[in-house]
Protein backbone atom coordinates (compact mmCIF):
# COMPACT_ATOMS: atom_id res chain seq x y z
CA UNK A 1 0.00 0.00 0.00
CA UNK A 2 3.18 2.22 0.38
CA UNK A 3 3.82 1.93 -3.20
CA UNK A 4 -0.17 3.52 -3.66
CA UNK A 5 0.77 6.46 -1.83
CA UNK A 6 3.93 7.24 -3.40
CA UNK A 7 1.99 7.16 -6.54
CA UNK A 8 -0.92 9.30 -6.00
CA UNK A 9 1.67 12.65 -4.39
CA UNK A 10 3.99 11.86 -7.70
CA UNK A 11 0.44 12.55 -9.58
CA UNK A 12 -0.24 15.29 -7.30
CA UNK A 13 3.02 17.02 -7.58
CA UNK A 14 2.62 16.72 -11.34
CA UNK A 15 -0.36 18.09 -11.79
CA UNK A 16 0.34 21.08 -8.80
CA UNK A 17 3.79 21.58 -10.70
CA UNK A 18 2.29 21.97 -14.20
CA UNK A 19 -0.63 24.24 -12.53
CA UNK A 20 2.77 26.73 -10.63
CA UNK A 21 4.30 26.85 -14.51
CA UNK A 22 1.43 28.09 -16.19
CA UNK A 23 0.41 30.13 -13.07
CA UNK A 24 3.88 32.01 -12.97
CA UNK A 25 3.40 32.45 -16.98
CA UNK A 26 0.32 33.98 -16.60
CA UNK A 27 1.62 36.09 -13.71
CA UNK A 28 4.29 37.26 -15.79
CA UNK A 29 2.40 38.06 -18.61
CA UNK A 30 -0.48 40.29 -16.86
CA UNK A 31 2.08 41.93 -14.59
CA UNK A 32 5.08 41.39 -16.20
CA UNK A 33 8.22 40.41 -14.90
CA UNK A 34 9.77 42.88 -12.75
CA UNK A 35 8.46 41.37 -9.29
CA UNK A 36 7.72 37.64 -9.12
CA UNK A 37 3.87 38.19 -8.60
CA UNK A 38 3.01 34.89 -9.86
CA UNK A 39 5.55 33.44 -7.04
CA UNK A 40 3.36 35.67 -5.00
CA UNK A 41 0.02 34.49 -5.79
CA UNK A 42 1.34 30.91 -5.74
CA UNK A 43 2.46 30.71 -2.63
CA UNK A 44 -1.22 32.97 -1.40
CA UNK A 45 -2.87 30.36 -3.04
CA UNK A 46 -1.55 27.28 -1.76
CA UNK A 47 -1.12 28.26 1.48
CA UNK A 48 -4.89 28.70 1.31
CA UNK A 49 -5.92 25.85 -0.24
CA UNK A 50 -3.67 23.76 2.10
CA UNK A 51 -5.04 25.34 5.40
CA UNK A 52 -8.71 25.13 4.06
CA UNK A 53 -8.26 21.27 3.37
CA UNK A 54 -6.53 20.33 6.19
CA UNK A 55 -9.06 22.34 8.51
CA UNK A 56 -11.53 20.79 6.47
CA UNK A 57 -10.49 16.52 6.87
CA UNK A 58 -9.22 16.18 10.16
CA UNK A 59 -11.06 13.98 12.37
CA UNK A 60 -13.79 16.30 13.59
CA UNK A 61 -13.85 18.14 10.46
CA UNK A 62 -16.46 18.04 8.08
CA UNK A 63 -14.86 15.35 5.47
CA UNK A 64 -13.61 12.57 6.16
CA UNK A 65 -11.08 11.28 3.65
CA UNK A 66 -8.61 8.68 3.23
CA UNK A 67 -5.04 9.09 4.01
CA UNK A 68 -4.21 8.60 0.56
CA UNK A 69 -6.19 11.29 -0.83
CA UNK A 70 -5.10 13.58 2.15
CA UNK A 71 -1.57 12.95 0.76
CA UNK A 72 -2.17 13.27 -2.63
CA UNK A 73 -3.57 16.88 -1.35
CA UNK A 74 -1.42 18.09 0.82
CA UNK A 75 1.74 16.59 -0.42
CA UNK A 76 1.19 15.86 -3.97
CA UNK A 77 -0.63 19.01 -5.09
CA UNK A 78 -0.02 21.93 -2.67
CA UNK A 79 3.84 20.49 -2.43
CA UNK A 80 4.23 20.67 -6.50
CA UNK A 81 2.29 23.58 -6.73
CA UNK A 82 3.99 25.34 -3.88
CA UNK A 83 6.65 24.06 -0.86
CA UNK A 84 5.32 27.79 0.98
CA UNK A 85 1.93 25.96 1.56
CA UNK A 86 3.98 23.15 3.79
CA UNK A 87 5.88 25.65 5.65
CA UNK A 88 3.20 27.86 6.10
CA UNK A 89 0.74 25.20 7.77
CA UNK A 90 4.02 24.02 9.91
CA UNK A 91 4.30 27.11 11.09
CA UNK A 92 0.73 27.93 12.09
CA UNK A 93 0.16 24.38 13.75
CA UNK A 94 3.61 25.51 16.14
CA UNK A 95 1.82 28.77 16.76
CA UNK A 96 -1.37 26.78 17.44
CA UNK A 97 0.40 24.93 19.85
CA UNK A 98 1.47 27.75 22.00
CA UNK A 99 5.24 27.49 20.40
CA UNK A 100 5.65 30.99 19.53
CA UNK A 101 9.47 30.98 19.74
CA UNK A 102 10.24 27.79 17.84
CA UNK A 103 7.51 29.47 15.12
CA UNK A 104 9.62 32.69 15.26
CA UNK A 105 12.75 30.53 15.08
CA UNK A 106 11.21 28.73 12.25
CA UNK A 107 10.69 31.28 10.40
CA UNK A 108 13.90 33.07 10.73
CA UNK A 109 15.84 29.82 10.01
CA UNK A 110 13.77 29.42 7.07
CA UNK A 111 14.48 32.49 5.54
CA UNK A 112 18.24 33.10 6.36
CA UNK A 113 19.35 29.67 5.78
CA UNK A 114 17.56 29.51 2.43
CA UNK A 115 18.81 32.88 1.61
CA UNK A 116 21.90 31.33 2.66
CA UNK A 117 22.09 28.24 0.66
CA UNK A 118 20.83 29.80 -2.54
CA UNK A 119 23.59 32.37 -2.40
CA UNK A 120 25.70 29.52 -2.08
CA UNK A 121 24.77 27.12 -4.75
CA UNK A 122 25.10 30.03 -6.82
CA UNK A 123 28.13 30.95 -5.86
CA UNK A 124 30.07 27.41 -6.54
CA UNK A 125 27.89 26.89 -9.96
CA UNK A 126 30.07 30.52 -10.83
CA UNK A 127 33.11 29.17 -9.89
CA UNK A 128 32.24 26.11 -11.83
CA UNK A 129 31.16 27.59 -14.69
CA UNK A 130 33.44 28.42 -17.78
CA UNK A 131 34.90 31.50 -17.59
Amino acid sequence: MLVQAYLWVALGSALGGMARFWLTGVGARLFGETFPWGTLLINIIGSFVIGLFVAMTVPEGRFVVEPDFRAFVTVGLCGGFTTFSAFSLQTMVLMQEGQWLAAGGYIAASVLLCLLAVWAGHAIAMQLNPL
